[in-house]
């Protein structure tokens, strides 16, 4: 690259290649793929969800309770 030239110009050349150009299309395998991974971490973390409700629960009283506690009465 030259000291003048700014690197914002847009291109010029046309990249040649002997494939046609493909156009967007819907990718059924990976969009089936990616529900069976929602399902998946779905059917993991429903029954964990009470558990973690009540650690967050307990973490919250806890939390509260610190802050009431007296620190340094004398």
């Amino acid at each position: 690259m030259s000291q003048g030239d700014s690197g914002d110009h847009p291109v010029t050349k046309v990249l040649r290649t002997v494939t046609p150009p493909s156009r967007g299309h819907s990718d059924n395998e990976m969009n089936t793929i990616g529900v069976a991974v929602f399902l998946g971490l779905l059917v993991l973390l429903v029954p964990l969800l009470p558990f973690l409700i009540i650690a967050w629960v307990i973490s919250k009283l806890t939390d509260e309770l610190a802050g009431r506690a007296p620190i340094g009465e004398e």
